[in-house]
C-alpha cells in the first residue's frame, strides 16, 4: 500500500500486442508508488509472456475470459476484489513514473470522485500510432520538462479508456460492470462505464496523471466492424440513456462524414472504405428496426 493506506490494482486487457505488453509492463515497475496487484486479461494465451509477469515487483496474474474489450475488463473487475481502486491501463499506455502516487493522492483528496482520467502527453489513436522507442522519448521529455499545475483538475464528459481509475467500492455497491452487449473493441465502453458511476460522484481528469498512448493498430477490429459500431453503439447507449442524443448525433455524423470524404484519400492506418460499408450497414439496421451493437459479431 501506498502513503495514504489505499490498496490499488491495475488491470491491462490485452490482445495481439505481447511484446508491448511487457514493455508497458516493465514501466509500471518503475512506478514511485508501485500498484499491490497488477492483473491481465489476454484474449489469448499467447498474448502475454508469463516471464514478464514472474519479474514484477508486486503480485500479478492472469485471467482469462471471453474476447472482448469490456468482458475482459469484467473478468479483471471480479480478480480486483477486495481493494479500494482499480485503474485500468491500455497495453500500449506509458504512465509517467509518479502516476500512481499522483493517483492515490487524488482520490484521498477527493473524497466525492469516483472515477479519473489523466492528460495524455501524445495520443497515437488520433494518427498513425508511436512506436514504443517515440513513446520513451516523450516520456522522458516530459520528465525534463517543468511538472504539471496540480490545480489542473476537472470534471470531464467521461474518463478515456487506455488510463482511468474508478472507487471499487462504488463499482461494487451498484453492481457496476462494463457492458457486453459493446463487443470486441467495445467503442464507447468507458463513456458508459462512467456515466453509470455518475449518480454516485464525481467523473474528473487530472494534469498530474499523464502518460503516452501508443495508439497501436495491432489488434484492432476490422474496418467494417468498426465502422458499424460508429453508429450502433451510440445508438444503444441513447437508448440506456448513457449518451445524449445530441452527443451521439455529433459523433455519429463526424465519424460519417469523415469516412466518406477520406475514402477516396485514405490515411494508410485507417481502413476508410470498410468503415463507411459499416457506417451504411448500420444505417440500413436502422432504418429497419434491428440495429445493434453485437451484429458485428456476424460481420
Amino acid at each position: 500500500m501506498g502513503a495514504h493506506g489505499l490498496n490499488i490494482v491495475v488491470g491491462i486487457a490485452t490482445t495481439g500486442r505481447a511484446e508491448t505488453l511487457a514493455r508497458t509492463i516493465d514501466l509500471l515497475a518503475q512506478q514511485t508508488r508501485l500498484p499491490d496487484r497488477l492483473v491481465i486479461c489476454p484474449a489469448t494465451a499467447g498474448d502475454v509472456d508469463a516471464s514478464v509477469l514472474e519479474r514484477f515487483p508486486k503480485p500479478a496474474s492472469i485471467v482469462q475470459g471471453p474476447v472482448g474489450l469490456p468482458a475482459q475488463r469484467n473478468k479483471i473487475l471480479s480478480a480486483a476484489f477486495p481493494a479500494d481502486i482499480i485503474v485500468f491501463f491500455d497495453d500500449d499506455f506509458f504512465a509517467e513514473p509518479d502516476y500512481l502516487a499522483n493517483l492515490e493522492n487524488i482520490f484521498v483528496a477527493h473524497p466525492d470522485v469516483v472515477g479519473v482520467t489523466g492528460a495524455l502527453l501524445a495520443d497515437g489513436a488520433q494518427g498513425p500510432g508511436l512506436s514504443v522507442e517515440q513513446g520513451l522519448q516523450i516520456l522522458r521529455s516530459s520528465q525534463q520538462g517543468s511538472n504539471p499545475a496540480q490545480g489542473d483538475f476537472l470534471d470531464c464528459y467521461g474518463a478515456y479508456g487506455c488510463n482511468m481509475a474508478f472507487r471499487l467500492n462504488c463499482i461494487e455497491l451498484n453492481g457496476i460492470w462494463f457492458d457486453e452487449n459493446l463487443p470486441l473493441y467495445g467503442w464507447q465502453e468507458d463513456i458508459d462505464f462512467s456515466h453509470r458511476l455518475l449518480p454516485y460522484g464525481r467523473i474528473a481528469k487530472s494534469a498530474a496523471l499523464r502518460g503516452v498512448h501508443l495508439g497501436i493498430k495491432l489488434g484492432r477490429t476490422s474496418g467494417v466492424r468498426f465502422g458499424y459500431s460508429q453508429i450502433a453503439n451510440p445508438v444503444y447507449l441513447i437508448a440506456k440513456g448513457t449518451m445524449s442524443r445530441r452527443n451521439a448525433g455529433k459523433l455519429m455524423c463526424r465519424n460519417l462524414a469523415a469516412n466518406s470524404v477520406r475514402c477516396l484519400y485514405p490515411e494508410p492506418w485507417i481502413d476508410r472504405k470498410g468503415r463507411l460499408k459499416g457506417n451504411v450497414l448500420a444505417l440500413i439496421d436502422m432504418a429497419l428496426g434491428r440495429i445493434s451493437p453485437l451484429r458485428i459479431v456476424q460481420l
